[in-house]
């Protein structure tokens, strides 16, 4: 098929949100089968009737499109040609099959947390699920099906209504679905596991034929492979997930507790307590550690837990010192709610390292985090860290995921904020500097960490493909043959399809 222009390309997408919907699309289950054939049982050279653009419709043209194409990280600035907002599965399924029939590039997105912007893309199409926000949660089975679209602060927020929960990571303007797909890591995952361990079933659009889309119901009895694909792999890999199904838990209350302490000096002593005692604590109990050039700062969260005991749990590490403590008891909604921070109070560009940890960091490794953060380039910069150690998330769920970093003793990360959100280039002058900060900290910790999160990628790095996933990628590779043997779905650091 001929290349296409950007003016052919604008005429196409002119149809807008009330276009003629793909006739013939239906959604079923049937397996792709080993000779090749498409999800319906069409040859992968078969050929769909022609696509139009459905949902909200935003073109260059169109007076929300600057606000439409920015993410949430604005170091990363793409200006796609059309981005279609899902209104509905079938949306989605004509987007897909509309990109495939005029080779335009695509990607997928969400909650817009993409950290290196792959969620966009220059001259392409972006198929945004935000917009999909149904949730149906039945108390009695413990289970919720919900849109793609919900963020973590919605998700948690419904579930809390019904004292129910599951884990999420803890940024409440993330998209649900890409923190689950990554393997999603939170307060909870020492209870609850990880995020994609409670995931038991998705609705997802993937590639039919040589030109079309088809929709898939994935479950650990259909297409069980898929399902452990997308328990740890699944952002914008094999297909787009509109809907997913999640093993919910009873929550009825948490004891919130957060410590700081000013200044550096007590990090040698704090950091070295809590990874010797909170990995390996109840299991109820999920930490953070966040040092700032400024401060230390512990956040705890224990779940159907009293003030007395979370105090007592965390008694060694709150000693050092003279930290300021502050414990809330409530609903996990509404503590959740209580400790985001506004976006617009963030700064406007961001850089991340992801790393994890096995055994504890020996004192130079310590050394290493205070001699960086003293020399920060913000003060919103930061290194993070998340307790795993022993707790639930050590154990894969029924059909097992392709997440592999469950013997983590913790996880960290060093990260960069700079500029002011809705100013551009606010931030150019600190961006070579903070680059070269993010650079050289994590270049000094290599010898203390291995491994790295896909949903905090790390560009650049030579062998990413086992970093993130180990021993899985061949299996993930062979499972990506099968279901988009074509590679539709691809971008920097995706997974390609096993040749053979």
């Amino acid at each position: 098929m001929r290349d296409l222009s950007r003016r052919d390309l604008l005429r196409a997408t002119a149809a807008g949100a009330g276009a003629v919907a793909l006739p013939g699309v239906v959604a079923g289950s049937s397996a792709i089968a080993a000779d090749g054939r498409s999800s319906d049982g069409r040859p992968w050279n078969d050929r769909f009737p022609p696509a139009e653009l459905t949902g909200r419709i935003v073109r260059p043209q169109s007076p929300d499109y600057a606000a439409a194409s920015l993410g949430w990280d604005e170091l990363f600035v793409h200006y796609p040609l059309v981005i279609v907002f899902a209104q509905e599965t079938r949306d989605v399924v004509n987007a897909l099959t509309w990109a495939r029939q005029h080779n335009v590039a695509l990607r997928v997105r969400s909650g817009r947390h993409s950290l290196e912007g792959w969620s966009n893309v220059d001259n392409g199409i972006v198929i945004d699920v935000s917009e999909l926000k149904g949730a149906h949660i039945d108390p009695a089975a413990r289970t919720a099906r919900v849109g793609a679209g919900l963020s973590q602060l919605e998700a948690v927020t419904a579930l809390g209504e019904h004292d129910l929960a599951a884990t999420t990571g803890t940024e409440g303007t993330v998209g649900l679905s890409g923190a689950t797909l990554g393997g999603g890591f939170g307060f909870l995952t020492r209870y609850l596991g990880m995020a994609c361990d409670n995931l038991i079933g998705a609705e997802i659009v993937v590639a039919a034929g040589a030109d079309g889309a088809r929709v898939l119901d994935v479950d650990p009895w259909n297409h069980a492979d898929l399902l452990w694909a997308l328990r740890g792999a699944g952002n914008g890999n094999f297909g787009i997930v509109t809907s997913l199904t999640y093993q919910v838990a009873p929550l009825r209350s948490v004891a919130y507790l957060q410590a700081t302490w000013p200044g550096l000096d007590d990090l040698r002593d704090v950091f070295d307590t809590w990874q010797r005692t909170a990995p390996f604590s109840d299991p109820r109990l999920g930490t953070q550690l966040e040092i700032h050039r400024n401060e230390i700062l512990l956040f705890g969260v224990l779940a159907e837990g009293s003030e007395a005991q979370a105090r007592k749990l965390l008694a060694s590490i709150l000693s050092i010192g003279d930290p300021t403590v502050t414990v809330q008891i409530g609903g996990w909604g509404d503590v959740y709610a209580g400790f985001q921070i506004p976006t617009g109070d963030e700064p406007a560009n961001w850089k991340f390292f992801s790393q994890f940890t096995r055994e504890p960091f020996p004192d130079k490794a310590i050394g290493v985090i205070r001699a960086f953060m003293r020399d920060a380039p913000t003060d919103d910069s930061n290194f993070f860290t998340q307790a795993f150690g022993a707790g639930a998330q050590r154990h894969e769920p029924f059909g097992g995921s392709a997440f592999p970093h469950r013997d983590a003793l913790f996880y960290s990360e060093p990260g960069a904020g700079w500029g002011t959100r809705g100013e551009p280039d606010s931030g150019d002058a600190l961006t070579p500097i903070a680059q070269a900060w993010i650079a050289e900290f994590s270049q000094a910790l290599r010898p203390y960490v291995d491994g790295a999160y896909v949903n905090v990628p790390n560009v650049g790095m030579a062998e990413w493909e086992t970093a993130y996933w180990g021993r899985n990628f061949e299996r993930l590779r062979r499972i990506k043959a099968k279901y988009d043997p074509h590679n539709v779905f691809q971008y920097e650091q995706s997974i390609p399809p096993a040749t053979r």
